[in-house]
């Protein structure tokens, strides 16, 4: 997978959507943000996780942390992180530019409630420098399995 699959994938499901290339780099939040002039929150961070058994896509606001307790509620068990190596595995994109979009079939994705009010998201597109503009509701529509509540927003308690 990679950007050109990306964008192809895109053009086929969902040619209304932004493709984005830029010359900077979009592999952390904060680089994507100002690269495309966004708040840091715009930023759809697309982590792999595993819980148990059960491995999968979480698409989250770019400040958005997982929060154990509220993940072991929700799945069952305490969220972890794959690494940089099964994560290109499991999804066929690299670290910075893993995306919900042009996924292996049969990884659920989810959304966390944290991304509902912002309306409008930059997720990666498949490279370290590509994004896709998205609202909210195109994104669930588009590729969304399950909205899940597993994330904490900075402040939170």
């Amino acid at each position: 997978m990679s950007a050109e699959s990306v964008h192809a994938w895109l053009q086929k499901y969902a040619p209304d959507l932004e493709f984005i290339e830029v010359q900077a780099s979009t592999a952390t939040v904060l680089e994507a943000a100002e690269a495309l002039g966004v708040e840091p929150a715009q930023i759809a961070k697309s982590l792999t996780v595993r819980v148990g058994d059960e491995v999968f896509l979480l698409v989250t606001s770019g400040i958005a942390r997982l929060d154990n307790t509220k993940a072991k509620s929700e799945l069952g068990g305490r969220p972890r992180m794959l690494g940089p190596d099964e994560t290109y595995k499991v999804t066929g994109h690299p670290v910075g530019g893993v995306c919900p979009f042009d996924l292996p079939e049969g990884l659920p994705i989810y959304l966390d409630v944290s991304l509902r009010p912002l309306g409008t998201v930059y997720p990666a597109g498949g490279s370290l420098n590509t994004s896709v503009r998205v609202s909210v509701d195109r994104l669930f529509e588009l590729v969304g399995d399950r909205w899940v509540d597993i994330c904490k927003l900075p402040g939170a308690s």
